[in-house]
């Protein structure tokens, strides 16, 4: 038996999951407020906010940066750079974020580490340099690394699918008309696949501050690993992973009604 059609759902429909959302976030403050307990395990996250904060952004920009170079790849004339980010990103994406976490802080950055102590062994003879010690890379620029290899793949097809939702006549004419290969790119190209790409980007943005929280098991002092020294010292785990969701709820929707109002302003922008 085929079931019927889903009733369609009006574009301009009230938000009253919002509505609840908000009310129910509101009880969640007035109560942490007025809790000395709480407020004490909110202060003592809080403290991580602005390394999760640094992690996804920094991350993220250069996961982005990365993304759009192999996906510029993906579609070049030449087969080896088809290839090689082919390679990449089937590669990359086969590996798990946690997995390719600690492979890259304890096996990628003392192997590099290594490498460029080996390339640079004359210069380091001579005094213009020292030698470079793995300590000498932080845990947190380990986790920045692996996060921004991680994402990079799967960001590389996203850039690819918006560049070619471009109409190729437009392209076409743009030649035509003289335009150099990288003003084609800057002024026809990305500004369409921009609107394309825009709510997969902002998806990856949201999950990638999620997967932060995975820095925590190289003892990165974000909002998890916060959480965790203090549940450890106090037992209160109830208490402190409800205050961690909370204020992981609190990043994550309020970014994603930012990304939804900037769709929507180059929507109508798009048909202004």
């Amino acid at each position: 038996m085929i079931p019927p059609p889903a009733p369609a759902v009006p574009d301009k429909e009230f938000p009253w999951w919002l509505v609840a959302a908000g009310v129910l976030g509101a009880a969640v403050a007035v109560y942490v407020a007025s809790s000395e307990l709480y407020s004490q395990i909110l202060s003592t996250i809080a403290r991580g906010v602005l390394v999760t904060v640094f992690v996804t952004v920094t991350a993220f920009a250069l996961a982005s940066a990365l993304g759009l170079l192999l996906a510029l790849m993906a579609l070049s004339a030449y087969r080896v750079l088809r290839q090689t980010a082919r390679f990449y990103v089937e590669i990359i994406r086969g590996v798990p974020i946690l997995v390719l976490l600690f492979w890259i802080a304890f096996a990628g950055v003392p192997a590099l580490v290594a490498a460029w102590n080996t390339v640079t062994a004359p210069l380091q003879a001579a005094g213009l340099i020292s030698t470079l010690q793995v300590r000498d890379v932080s845990l947190l620029w380990r986790a920045i690394i692996a996060l921004t290899v991680g994402y990079s793949a799967f960001l590389a097809e996203v850039f690819r699918a918006g560049i070619q939702s471009v109409d190729a006549g437009q392209i076409e004419a743009a030649k035509a008309l003289g335009l150099s290969t990288f003003q084609r790119f800057r002024l026809i190209v990305m500004p369409q696949a921009l609107r394309t790409i825009l709510p997969p980007l902002g998806n990856d943005f949201i999950a990638m501050v999620k997967d932060s929280s995975l820095v925590s098991v190289l003892g990165v002092a974000d909002i998890t690993q916060m959480g965790k020294i203090y549940s450890t010292g106090s037992f209160r785990f109830f208490e402190t992973y409800s205050i961690v969701a909370y204020v992981y709820l609190l990043l994550t929707i309020s970014l994603s009604l930012a990304l939804r109002a900037l769709e929507r302003r180059l929507r109508n922008s798009k048909a202004g």
